[in-house]
């Protein structure tokens, strides 16, 4: 529908708005709705909840590999059949934090120990990249749960302004909040 131009005393022949009825216009039109941010998470396979938590908290799923945490594991202990750095003799996974340690490192990162006796309003988030946790977790076997105590690592990372647990046994990442809701 082509626009009629109508020129008045006082106004320019441009539409007959004057700037500041353009600008007030403008500020009653919503904004259009922002899309929630891509994020990336890794689901669990087997023992390699560290590869996954590593990888949740960086993002990508290239960052590390099986073979990446098993050499590792292979430098840590060179001359040992059995590494002390991962329960699982068959490659599995299951690895100790030694191993999320020296992977960081690959990266120019560090891990800094926590105790959670301290503050937590000590941290300095700004120059936080991600958490990894190490959390008990039971065992199941199917619907069954089994009564062993496991350890489990599980990855909380801010994307877009919201920090989400990136467990990979969760189906999908579970926002905690803003940096006050951590």
């Amino acid at each position: 529908m082509p626009w009629k131009v109508s020129k008045q005393k006082g106004e320019s022949a441009g539409g007959g708005c004057a700037p500041e009825s353009y600008e007030a216009l403008n500020a009653r039109v919503d904004p259009p709705p922002q899309q929630p941010p891509a994020i990336y998470h890794e689901k669990q396979h087997r023992e390699l909840c560290a590869l996954h938590a590593l990888n949740n908290v960086f993002q990508d799923g290239a960052a590390f590999s099986r073979e990446a945490l098993q050499e590792i594991c292979q430098r840590l202990s060179p001359s040992t059949m059995v590494t002390p750095h991962k329960k699982s003799m068959l490659g599995n996974g299951n690895y100790d934090v030694n191993v999320i340690m020296a992977a960081l490192q690959t990266r120019g990162y560090e891990a800094v120990w926590w105790d959670k006796r301290r503050d937590v309003s000590s941290i300095a988030l700004p120059n936080v990249t991600g958490f990894i946790l190490n959390v008990p977790s039971n065992l199941r076997w199917g619907p069954l749960r089994l009564p062993l105590k496991r350890q489990h690592w599980i990855g909380v990372r801010e994307v877009g302004g919201i920090y989400y647990n990136l467990d990979s046994k969760l189906r999908n990442p579970h926002p905690i909040g803003t940096a006050d809701e951590l």
